[in-house]
């Protein structure tokens, strides 16, 4: 059987509409009467969306997280080949920028960081099939819709990953804590491949021997690590700081 999964809330919803994913049915609370509304009203039926008008306690059933009186049910995202992914960016003539997660679990980690990921013009996300999060209706309220417009490779070898990325041209730069050099000294402005660890194992020993370079965001405070989501987001401004740098 084909897993679904639920967009709810606003935000979610719309971008789910804007991707053009295929959608089986948007559950809108009846008494409700705004701009946005309106606009799942005609969206769904210019794409001949199965749209039910039901009243809150429904919604309620669906789910017990704020869902802002919309839920939509959808297909789950469809992994890319990570290899087909990588051609098809270098055919536009721009430098690849690929996220790696290592044994990333939890889902808010997971959806926050594919929030930040799409934001900062991220081209793909690698996760492994395993000792990663569940991708669900909970990461893509984590992520205000992201998750839906963002590249998602499934693989089964991470260090196969890291190996055919650096064949391809790009270079391997993982982030721990562990490391000397802090990543604003590391050289961003070329074809890249971030890894990042979770925050309880970081990143396996393998991935960080095959990498290029290891850095670290600098701590000033007694604080001695960073949430994961919040590291990724630190690291893909700097990456961004340094591409609009002479």
């Amino acid at each position: 059987m084909e897993k679904k999964l639920y967009a709810y809330g606003i935000r979610p919803v719309l971008e789910l509409l804007e991707s053009k994913k295929e959608i089986d049915t948007i559950y809108l609370q009846k008494d409700i009467k705004t701009e946005w509304s309106m606009q799942i009203k005609s969206e769904s039926k210019n794409r001949n969306i199965n749209l039910k008008l039901v009243p809150k306690h429904k919604l309620n059933r669906l789910t017990r997280k704020n869902h802002q009186g919309v839920i939509g049910l959808a297909s789950i995202i469809v992994f890319q080949n990570f290899d087909n992914l990588l051609s098809a960016v270098f055919d536009k003539g721009v430098f690849p920028l690929f996220m790696l997660l290592d044994r990333i679990t939890d889902v808010r980690n997971f959806g926050s960081i594919c929030r930040s990921a799409e934001a900062m013009g991220v081209h793909g996300i690698i996760i492994p099939k395993k000792e990663s999060a569940q991708i669900n209706d909970i990461a893509i309220k984590a992520s205000a819709g992201a998750i839906i417009n963002i590249n998602i490779c499934r693989e089964d070898n991470l260090e196969s990953i890291v190996k055919r990325a650096k064949a391809s041209g790009l270079s391997v730069v993982a982030c721990s804590e562990k490391s000397k050099q802090n990543i604003n000294q590391i050289n961003l402005k070329k074809p890249l491949l971030m890894i990042i660890g979770s925050e309880n194992n970081g990143i396996s020993d393998k991935l960080i021997k095959l990498s290029d370079a290891v850095g670290k965001i600098p701590i000033l405070g007694k604080t001695k690590s960073l949430n994961a989501s919040v590291a990724a987001g630190i690291i893909l401004f700097e990456y961004n700081r340094q591409q609009n740098t002479n």
